[in-house]
């Protein structure tokens, strides 16, 4: 399901700028690559990359295509449902859900996109091979992806949401103290 950015407000973070070389007969010639985090700070974030010759221009590339890749961030009060690892490429992230209070740790890439998801009780680890910017932001992005409230887990075991009735006892089978008892009567 796509989401419509045009319905939200959408606040946009810079998180990483890259510049990249090209050596040519005449010389270098530089561009730009930025990674952009936006978010409404409530139930939705998104992460592009874009790159053009001015950081200006990269900069609303990242924010265009960031606004188009949306996903619906999870909540359980102020924090996630459950302890998750996303991957991307040579990148782990861990997210583990923390009691109120406890804010949002987590290093740059990572505390953009918890903070801008509207995510505030939050602690987080990168770990795999490489701490790689774009490789973390989508890990974390797939982290999120890869959550699951208790009613959605309860909907695909395919469980009631309502307890289960207790079972009666059996009345049929008699104890050897009910059976005794009625023999000497």
């Amino acid at each position: 399901m796509r989401i419509d950015p045009k319905s939200l407000e959408l606040q946009e973070r810079v998180v990483a700028i890259n510049r990249v070389s090209k050596v040519v007969k005449g010389g270098k010639r530089f561009k730009f690559a930025v990674l952009v985090v936006v978010g409404d700070g409530m139930n939705y974030v998104g992460v592009g990359i874009g790159k053009a010759k001015e950081i200006a221009d990269a900069v609303r590339k990242g924010i265009d295509k960031a606004s188009k890749n949306l996903v619906a961030v999870k909540h359980n009060a102020d924090t996630i449902p459950h302890p998750v690892v996303g991957e991307f490429g040579a990148a782990r992230v861990l997210l583990k859900p923390s009691p109120a209070g406890t804010g949002v740790i987590a290093g740059g890439v990572v505390r953009a996109i918890m903070e801008l998801g509207g995510v505030k009780d939050v602690v987080t680890k990168v770990t795999g091979r490489t701490s790689n910017a774009i490789n973390v932001a989508h890990a974390t992005l797939e982290a999120i992806k890869n959550t699951r409230t208790e009613a959605e887990i309860v909907k695909l075991r395919g469980l009631a949401s309502e307890p289960e009735p207790e079972e009666e006892p059996d009345t049929e089978t008699e104890t050897m103290a009910e059976l005794t008892a009625q023999e000497e009567a």
